[in-house]
């Protein structure tokens, strides 16, 4: 490339980067929000730095649900530069993800380049759709959940570790295309960065799938024919992927091994396979709609429960699935770009579209992080073809330049909307209210009722509880935190009775029984109070507060000692808790023997 042309893409790539940070700057004045940051950052002191507790902790844990060792190894960083500040956290994923707009700039470049070789003259239009490319990515609505909820570090961290693969696969095949084989430097490259994007989120699952894909189009280093791929010509570039699936098959297993520790996966008995497929269907179609209307977005749709495979929506799913499917089967010789989106599309969807389904959603936004860069791609390279044409002619000129008037506009309005659904995360109420408007829900109703109680309104909290267990009377976090409101209103015996219902649905309620067992103490049932907080240990053994509760408790019954003891696993847990240490103190006060001043009695 010339050192013009490489100057002007660097300026392209400058200016993605800018505009990507403007759309999200909101978020740098976000708080940690009731969605999961609670248990993964406020109240998780084992991250909390880089020592060797803290790493080996980030290399061994399945917490909530997840193996991300990477991801941990950045929130550990943001503590050191931070400590519990949200800015921090909050700046970091955004420049994470104002890279990988760049990076991606970059891999939108080679990738046209490779579809439609064109000579150094019109390297520009080259540039220019890549840029729309990055930017059609960048600063899209469906991207705010990744970027403006703390908790998601993890996926503006896989994305961008997951384009660096990309980038430097497509390097290789540039260097070695000659000998048709990717040049080894950059295939090392490429394969330590795909193993670090699983280290970041296991949906990296599916890069050594879309490599294929690339490989097949616009790299045309494989036949469109999947049967041809075993011929002698080709049995080499499936050879070369072998060490990209090792690793994926390995997080793929460490995904199953994390989920069934730390999420809720409904078994085929609660959601059948048709039940499934109707939710691949639907998740497959309502991203596909909301990239093209992203508003009334949530940070939660949840799962309607029971599933009616055969309801409307999704028939109606199903035949927008079906329909594109065979659309790209049609038009794989004449338009295989849209063939090759559509397949990478589905791919990266699968492992978290349904088929194996936990939590309560029935889709999310950062589902469509690496999902939609396809159709982003699309969009750009129909930029670089009209401006192309603009330059054989006056009339092509006049109508690309049209063309990419509208794309700025639309660009724009994308950019708007994302800075306005930013601010939406802007803390717990301000996000829950939202949801609870666009998409009426039981654990929106929850979260927001967790959000009015924090403030001091349990009135308002209690109303929420109330309408989330009109929804789902068998919802156990509604039911134990209507319990814990009521019990802030003084209305204990009420409040036992709904932690006593929490965990009649859901016996593993950690929560609820440290709740029940304060409730009890206060009724001077002390007793059993300490059987429901060693309840609590034994589902959860990482929980301070409950190792507290419990010293005060023996404290009040002047069990000292003992108190001591809970205190002490408190701050082993939380380090520096405020609460835990001044009643440490005050116990070990009590137990320590008083001061030699010389009487009878003293021994020296």
């Amino acid at each position: 490339m010339p050192p013009r042309s490489r100057s002007s893409q660097w300026r392209y790539a400058g200016v993605v980067a800018l505009v990507t940070v403007a759309a999200f700057m909101p978020t740098l004045r976000n708080e940690f929000v009731n969605w999961d940051d609670p248990v993964n950052l406020l109240r998780n002191h084992r991250y909390r730095g880089l020592g060797w507790a803290q790493l080996a902790w980030m290399f061994t844990a399945f917490h909530m649900g997840h193996y991300i060792p990477v991801t941990w190894l950045t929130f550990g960083l943001d503590y050191v530069l931070w400590g519990m500040k949200p800015a921090g956290y909050h700046l970091t994923s955004l420049l994470i993800h104002a890279a990988t707009a760049v990076v991606f700039y970059h891999v939108a470049a080679h990738l046209m380049r490779a579809a439609a070789p064109t000579r150094g003259e019109r390297e520009p239009a080259v540039q220019v759709g890549a840029a729309v490319a990055a930017l059609g990515f960048a600063i899209h609505p469906l991207r705010v959940e990744s970027v403006a909820w703390a908790t998601e570090r993890r996926d503006v961290l896989c994305g961008l570790f997951y384009l660096v693969s990309v980038l430097a696969y497509l390097r290789g095949w540039m260097a070695g295309r000659e000998a048709r084989m990717i040049a080894r430097g950059w295939y090392a490259a490429a394969l330590a960065a795909a193993v670090l994007a699983l280290l970041s989120k296991s949906m990296a699952v599916s890069l050594p799938f879309v490599l294929l894909i690339l490989d097949v189009y616009p790299l045309r280093r494989l036949p469109a024919s999947p049967a041809r791929w075993l011929r002698p010509e080709s049995r080499g570039i499936l050879v070369e992927k072998v060490p990209f699936f090792l690793p994926a098959a390995a997080a793929g297993i460490a995904a199953f091994v994390a989920v069934g520790q730390g999420a809720k996966i409904y078994p085929l008995a609660t959601i059948g396979i048709a039940a499934r497929l109707a939710i691949v269907a639907y998740a497959l179609a309502f991203y596909l709609w909301k990239t093209l209307l992203p508003v009334g977005l949530a940070p939660l749709y949840e799962l309607p429960l029971p599933l009616v495979p055969w309801s409307p929506s999704f028939l109606l799913s199903g035949a927008v699935v079906a329909s594109m499917s065979l659309a790209a089967l049609a038009v794989r010789r004449r338009w295989p770009g849209f063939t090759a989106a559509w397949a990478a599309y589905v791919v990266i969807l699968l492992p978290v579209s349904g088929l194996f389904q936990n939590g309560p959603q029935i889709a999310a936004d950062r589902y469509t992080y690496l999902a939609c860069l396809g159709w982003a791609l699309l969009l750009g390279g129909g930029v670089m073809t009209a401006w192309q044409a603009g330059a054989l002619s006056r009339t092509r000129r006049v109508g690309a330049a049209v063309l990419l008037g509208v794309v700025i506009l639309a660009l724009a309005g994308l950019g708007c909307l994302s800075w306005v659904q930013t601010s939406r995360w802007r803390e717990s109420e301000t996000l829950w209210r939202h949801a609870v408007e666009v998409w009426p829900s039981v654990n929106g109703h929850t979260n927001l009722g967790v959000a009015l109680s924090d403030k001091g309104r349990s009135d308002e909290a209690v109303t929420h509880y109330r309408r989330a267990l009109e929804m789902n009377p068998r919802d156990a976090s509604a039911q134990h935190n209507l319990g814990a409101a009521l019990a802030r209103q003084g209305r204990r015996e009420e409040a036992i009775e709904h932690y006593r219902r929490a965990l009649e649905i859901d016996p593993q309620h950690a929560a609820a029984h440290h709740n029940w067992g304060v409730a009890l103490g206060r009724l001077g049932q002390w007793d059993e109070a300490a059987s429901h907080f060693a309840q609590a240990l034994r589902i959860d053994r990482y929980r301070p507060e409950t190792h507290t509760a419990w010293g005060i408790m023996l404290g009040q019954q002047g069990r000292w000692d003992e108190a001591t003891q809970h205190f002490a696993s408190a701050l082993q847990l939380a380090p520096g808790d405020a609460l835990a240490l001044r009643n440490l103190e005050a116990a070990r006060a009590r137990t320590s023997p008083p001061p030699c001043n010389g009487d009878a009695g003293c021994s020296r």
